[in-house]
Protein backbone atom coordinates (compact mmCIF):
# COMPACT_ATOMS: atom_id res chain seq x y z
CA UNK A 1 0.00 0.00 0.00
CA UNK A 2 2.26 3.32 -1.03
CA UNK A 3 -0.21 5.23 0.55
CA UNK A 4 1.84 5.02 3.66
CA UNK A 5 4.87 6.51 2.08
CA UNK A 6 2.62 8.65 0.66
CA UNK A 7 1.50 9.75 4.15
CA UNK A 8 4.75 9.95 5.08
CA UNK A 9 5.51 12.23 2.71
CA UNK A 10 3.08 14.27 3.44
CA UNK A 11 4.17 14.57 7.19
CA UNK A 12 7.66 15.62 5.93
CA UNK A 13 6.07 18.79 3.85
CA UNK A 14 4.46 19.21 7.19
CA UNK A 15 7.47 19.10 8.82
CA UNK A 16 9.20 21.57 6.59
CA UNK A 17 6.94 23.90 6.42
CA UNK A 18 6.44 24.39 10.66
CA UNK A 19 10.16 24.72 10.32
CA UNK A 20 10.34 27.24 8.20
CA UNK A 21 7.32 28.89 8.84
CA UNK A 22 7.09 28.79 12.77
CA UNK A 23 4.03 26.93 13.56
CA UNK A 24 3.45 24.29 16.29
CA UNK A 25 0.33 22.34 15.54
CA UNK A 26 -1.76 21.71 12.19
CA UNK A 27 -5.11 21.74 12.64
CA UNK A 28 -5.95 20.68 8.80
CA UNK A 29 -4.75 19.62 6.00
CA UNK A 30 -5.68 19.61 2.20
CA UNK A 31 -4.61 17.78 -0.04
CA UNK A 32 -5.93 18.33 -4.15
CA UNK A 33 -5.32 14.43 -5.63
CA UNK A 34 -5.57 13.97 -9.59
CA UNK A 35 -8.57 11.48 -10.50
CA UNK A 36 -5.57 9.79 -12.16
CA UNK A 37 -2.91 9.53 -9.76
CA UNK A 38 -3.47 6.05 -8.28
CA UNK A 39 -4.58 7.00 -4.83
CA UNK A 40 -7.12 5.33 -2.63
CA UNK A 41 -8.53 8.18 -0.60
CA UNK A 42 -9.52 5.71 1.98
CA UNK A 43 -6.64 4.36 2.38
CA UNK A 44 -4.84 7.15 2.46
CA UNK A 45 -6.85 8.82 5.28
CA UNK A 46 -6.11 5.69 7.13
CA UNK A 47 -2.56 5.65 7.12
CA UNK A 48 -2.77 9.74 7.23
CA UNK A 49 -4.34 8.95 10.81
CA UNK A 50 -1.55 6.72 11.32
CA UNK A 51 1.41 8.30 10.45
CA UNK A 52 0.63 11.84 12.48
CA UNK A 53 -0.04 10.37 15.49
CA UNK A 54 2.38 11.58 18.14
CA UNK A 55 3.47 14.67 15.94
CA UNK A 56 2.53 18.37 15.05
CA UNK A 57 -0.37 17.12 13.35
CA UNK A 58 -1.64 14.73 15.65
CA UNK A 59 -5.49 15.23 15.39
CA UNK A 60 -5.55 17.28 12.19
CA UNK A 61 -8.09 17.20 9.63
CA UNK A 62 -7.77 15.81 6.33
CA UNK A 63 -9.79 17.31 3.66
CA UNK A 64 -9.03 15.47 -0.27
CA UNK A 65 -10.08 17.41 -3.21
CA UNK A 66 -10.00 15.58 -6.53
CA UNK A 67 -8.90 17.30 -9.32
CA UNK A 68 -10.01 15.96 -12.69
CA UNK A 69 -8.12 14.29 -15.56
CA UNK A 70 -7.43 15.71 -18.84
CA UNK A 71 -5.70 14.73 -22.03
CA UNK A 72 -4.33 15.73 -24.84
CA UNK A 73 -4.90 13.30 -28.32
CA UNK A 74 -0.91 13.41 -30.14
CA UNK A 75 -2.90 12.43 -33.03
CA UNK A 76 -6.06 14.96 -33.89
CA UNK A 77 -4.65 17.43 -30.93
CA UNK A 78 -8.00 17.22 -29.03
CA UNK A 79 -8.40 17.83 -25.42
CA UNK A 80 -10.28 15.36 -23.73
CA UNK A 81 -11.62 14.33 -19.86
CA UNK A 82 -9.97 11.02 -18.96
CA UNK A 83 -11.41 9.17 -15.61
CA UNK A 84 -8.06 6.54 -16.37
CA UNK A 85 -4.84 6.69 -17.76
CA UNK A 86 -5.69 4.98 -20.61
CA UNK A 87 -8.55 4.95 -23.14
CA UNK A 88 -9.58 6.49 -26.51
CA UNK A 89 -9.95 9.85 -27.96
CA UNK A 90 -13.41 10.40 -28.61
CA UNK A 91 -12.58 12.68 -31.19
CA UNK A 92 -10.89 10.30 -33.53
CA UNK A 93 -10.60 6.85 -31.79
CA UNK A 94 -7.09 7.32 -31.47
CA UNK A 95 -5.75 5.65 -28.20
CA UNK A 96 -2.30 7.86 -28.27
CA UNK A 97 -3.46 10.12 -25.36
CA UNK A 98 -0.96 11.86 -23.53
CA UNK A 99 -1.75 12.98 -19.79
CA UNK A 100 -1.80 16.42 -19.00
CA UNK A 101 -3.31 16.94 -15.64
CA UNK A 102 -5.11 14.98 -12.74
CA UNK A 103 -1.48 12.30 -12.45
CA UNK A 104 -0.40 14.74 -9.49
CA UNK A 105 -1.03 15.13 -5.17
CA UNK A 106 -0.06 18.19 -3.59
CA UNK A 107 -0.77 19.81 -0.20
CA UNK A 108 -3.24 22.32 -0.86
CA UNK A 109 -3.69 24.16 2.26
CA UNK A 110 -2.44 24.02 5.65
CA UNK A 111 -4.59 25.58 9.00
CA UNK A 112 -1.72 26.44 11.25
CA UNK A 113 -1.96 27.24 14.92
Amino acid sequence: MHEVSLAESVLQIIEESARSQHFSHVRCVTLEIGRLAAVEPEALRFAFDSVIRGTLAEGARLEIVETAGEGCCTECGATVAMSEPYGLCPACGSPRLQVVSGDRMRVRDLQVE
